[in-house]
């Protein structure tokens, strides 16, 4: 006698077929502009390795005295670049050799300022009239010194250029306004630095 809950072989075939979707019908399935994940293409994210790598520490905030020693410190370091290397000013083959014929000699204007203050303090009403006369001389020797040096100074300067950049277009004059101030800086006061020694060939 048959079995009332047996099943008939035709349900065995329906139960299993199993309804495949291809790529194509899932692609027409699928709304316009989407975009398939990385999963569904069957690519994975790489992880990124752990071993070796420094734990990342949240940055401490600096106190008023660490802030303050590293702007001390940063000014300290702009100004010694700054005496090695100069400022734009200072920059071009011409500019260096003005500075050379500079420091390769003993200036008068060294001595300008220090003699202005000589001059300052003697040319005092309250001082005696000898000594007021002899701060107005030393006065004028000074100014005309400074002004036969300059003029040496600049027909080196313009001497050199010709015969070492004959095709600069650096202006002559611009180059002896720049010769006659270095000339007239104290020498351990003048950025950049001397490179040539006093009384060296240039």
């Amino acid at each position: 006698m048959p079995s009332l809950f047996r099943r008939k072989p035709a349900d065995l075939v329906e139960d299993s077929v199993t309804t495949v979707t291809t790529d194509e019908e899932s692609a027409a399935a699928r709304p316009r502009g989407y975009t398939p994940s990385k999963k569904e293409l069957g690519v994975t994210t790489p992880k990124r390795p752990t071993a070796g790598r420094r734990p990342t520490a949240p940055a401490r905030a600096l106190t008023k005295e660490e802030a303050r020693e590293q702007r001390r410190a940063a000014r300290a370091e702009s100004a010694a670049e700054f005496r090695r290397e100069g400022g734009p000013r200072d920059r071009g083959p011409e500019r260096l050799l003005a500075r050379n014929v500079v420091d390769s000699r003993r200036t008068i204007g060294t001595w300008f300022f220090g003699g202005a203050l000589i001059v300052l303090v003697g040319s005092n009403q309250a001082m005696p009239a000898p000594v007021r006369l002899l701060s107005n001389v030393l006065w004028g020797a000074l100014a005309l010194g400074v002004l036969v040096d300059s003029v040496l100074i600049s027909r080196k300067i313009k001497k050199l250029v010709r015969e070492r950049f004959p095709k600069s277009t650096e202006k002559l004059g611009s180059l002896y306004f720049y010769a006659i101030m270095r000339s007239i800086t104290f020498r351990r006061m003048r950025a950049p630095a001397p490179r040539v020694a006093i009384g060296e060939k240039i």
